[in-house]
């Protein structure tokens, strides 16, 4: 169970990366396109914008949690390590 949630944050972390390179390419293309188009569309990209930041914000972390849940398990196999060596 936890591989596949594990699977699941992995690639839902790759995704939101992607996402966030192609962000600068998808602005630079669609900004001619608001002037001809009606005044929202503006507030449609800085809305997607946002949305882009939460969504990476929340990656990160996630990747946090995940690396100090990494290092917890590190140190609690060095003390048990530790322990059994003092024995």
């Amino acid at each position: 169970m936890l591989e596949r949630n594990l699977e699941k944050i992995i690639i839902g972390a790759s995704l939101a990366f992607a996402a966030s390179a192609l962000l600068p390419i998808a602005k630079s293309a669609l900004r001619p396109l608001v002037p001809a188009g009606n005044p929202g569309e503006a507030g449609l990209l800085d809305r997607a914008k946002s949305m882009l930041q939460v969504a990476r914000e929340e990656v990160e972390d996630i990747f946090a949690e995940a690396q100090f849940e990494r290092m917890k398990r590190q140190l609690d196999k060095e003390i048990a390590q530790l322990d059994s060596d003092e024995q």
